[in-house]
C-alpha cells in the first residue's frame, strides 16, 4: 500500500482540506469528457457475478467516474469492482473542484455518474441543483460511516454525499534542530525559527492558519481583520523558507526546513521517513476537510452509480482506500480491517477526537474570495 501511495503521490496531491481558489489535490492535466482508465488487461468476471450484476445495473454496463488523477486507485478498488459486476470503469480527471464544477454546470449534471471532491464544492454543486439522491434500497450501508463525519453541511440530511477520506493540515517539526517546543501556530513566529518554515502555497489554507493564530475564523470576511491578518502574515515572512502547495515532507525530511504546515497525507509521509519528528495538532484550532462522492443530477448510469457507493462503503474497501490515500478514513466500520500500522499512525487516529475543534474552510462569494487572494498574491512577490 505505502508503495502505491509514494508513485500515486508522485502524480497528484491527495488532501482534504484546501483553498476555494485552488484545487484541493494536485493532478494532472484534466481530460474534457470521461475517457477509460488506463490499466492492464483486466479478467473476466465469473458468469454468475456478471449475470446478477447485469440484472441490477443500467442497460450500459458502464460507469463514468470524474475527480482527481489516482485519487481513485485501478488495482485496488476500480478493478476488483469491474470484476464484481461487469460494469466497465471510465476515468476522467479534472485539476481543480472548480474546473470540475464548471464542466458539470456545462453539461447540466449530465455526463458523469460518480463525481468525488472537496466538501465546499460539494455544498455548491448541491445548492446548484446539480446532485441527485442516492438510492438508500441500493446504498444499503450508509450505516457504516462514523457519525461525526455525517449530516455535514454540504449534505445535513445525508441524502446526497458519501464521505470519501478526511484530513487536517498540521504541524509537525524535527526536535532534534528546533530549540523550542511548538505547541501551536503562533510558535511559528518565533526568531529561532529564520529561514526554516515550509508553508502550503494556498491562500485559503495559509492565511485560514494566520487567523486561527488571532482567534479568528478561517472563514471571516471582516476587511479589518483581514488586513490584520495580513500584517500577521507579513510578519512571518523572515521565518519562511519555502511555499509549496504538495510533498512539503521531502523538504523536512532532507533538512531544507525544520517546520512544515502541511496537509495529512505529507505529515504521515514525513513520520514513515523519521519516526522521531514531532506532530502538533495547534492548540489554537484547526482546519478541516472531507472528500465525497455524488451523483450528478442527469447521470446517464445512476444505478450503477449506487452500486459503486454502495461498494465504497464496504468496509474492506473503504480501508483500502484510506490506507492507499494516507488520509483518515471516515467509515466506522473500516476501523477492524484497517492495518495495524495505519491504525498505529497518530495522524491518522488523532482526528476523530479533534473533529469538534476543527472548522471547514467555506465557498465564498467572488468578491469575498477575491480579498483572501488578494493578500495572498501581494504577499508572495516577494518570494
Amino acid at each position: 500500500m505505502k508503495k502505491g501511495l509514494l508513485v500515486c503521490m508522485a502524480l497528484c496531491l491527495m488532501f482534504l482540506l484546501a483553498g476555494c481558489s485552488s484545487d484541493n489535490n494536485a493532478a494532472t492535466e484534466a481530460t474534457a469528457a470521461p475517457v477509460e482508465t488506463e490499466a492492464p488487461e483486466e479478467t473476466e468476471a465469473p458468469a454468475e457475478e456478471t449475470e446478477a450484476a447485469e440484472d441490477a445495473a443500467d442497460g450500459d454496463a458502464v460507469l463514468n467516474i470524474f475527480t482527481w488523477e489516482g485519487y481513485i486507485d485501478y488495482e485496488t478498488v476500480i478493478k476488483p469492482f469491474e470484476e464484481e459486476t461487469g460494469i466497465k470503469v471510465n476515468y476522467a480527471t479534472f485539476a481543480s473542484n472548480e474546473e470540475m464544477y464548471e464542466k458539470l454546470s456545462a453539461v447540466n449534471g449530465g455526463d458523469y455518474d460518480i463525481i468525488l471532491a472537496s466538501d465546499y464544492i460539494l455544498n455548491t454543486t448541491r445548492e446548484a441543483g446539480l446532485m441527485q439522491k442516492f438510492d438508500p434500497e441500493i446504498v444499503t450501508n450508509y450505516g457504516n460511516l462514523n457519525e461525526d463525519f455525517t449530516h455535514q453541511f454540504f449534505d445535513p440530511d445525508n441524502e446526497y454525499v458519501i464521505p470519501y477520506v478526511s484530513g487536517i493540515p498540521l504541524i509537525v517539526y524535527d526536535p532534534s534542530v528546533v530549540d523550542i517546543e511548538i505547541k501551536g501556530f503562533n510558535d511559528l513566529w518565533d526568531s529561532s525559527l529564520a529561514d526554516s518554515l515550509g508553508l502550503i502555497d494556498d491562500a485559503r489554507v495559509t492565511i485560514g492558519m494566520v487567523l486561527l493564530s488571532m482567534g479568528q475564523s478561517m472563514n471571516t470576511t471582516d476587511e479589518a481583520v483581514l488586513a490584520e491578518a495580513a500584517e500577521k502574515l507579513e510578519e512571518l515572512r523572515p521565518n519562511i523558507h519555502v511555499l509549496e502547495y504538495e510533498n512539503l515532507h521531502n523538504y523536512l525530511v532532507s533538512g531544507d526546513v525544520s517546520v512544515a504546515y502541511t496537509f495529512t497525507p505529507f505529515v504521515a509521509l514525513a513520520l514513515d521517513a523519521n519516526p522521531d519528528l514531532q506532530v502538533v495538532w495547534p492548540q489554537e484550532g484547526l482546519g478541516f476537510g472531507i472528500d465525497g462522492c455524488f451523483i450528478p443530477v442527469n447521470a446517464p448510469h445512476a444505478k450503477n452509480a449506487n452500486l459503486f457507493l454502495e461498494y465504497l462503503l464496504r468496509p474492506e474497501v473503504a480501508a483500502v482506500c484510506a490506507e492507499w490515500q494516507y488520509y483518515c478514513s471516515p467509515n466506522e466500520a473500516a476501523q477492524d480491517v484497517l492495518a495495524d500500522w495505519y491504525k498505529e499512525n497518530p495522524v491518522f487516529s488523532g482526528i476523530y477526537e479533534r473533529i469538534d475543534d476543527a472548522e471547514y474552510v467555506l465557498n465564498l462569494s467572488s468578491e469575498d474570495e477575491q480579498k483572501f487572494q488578494d493578500i495572498w498574491t501581494k504577499f508572495k512577490l516577494g518570494f
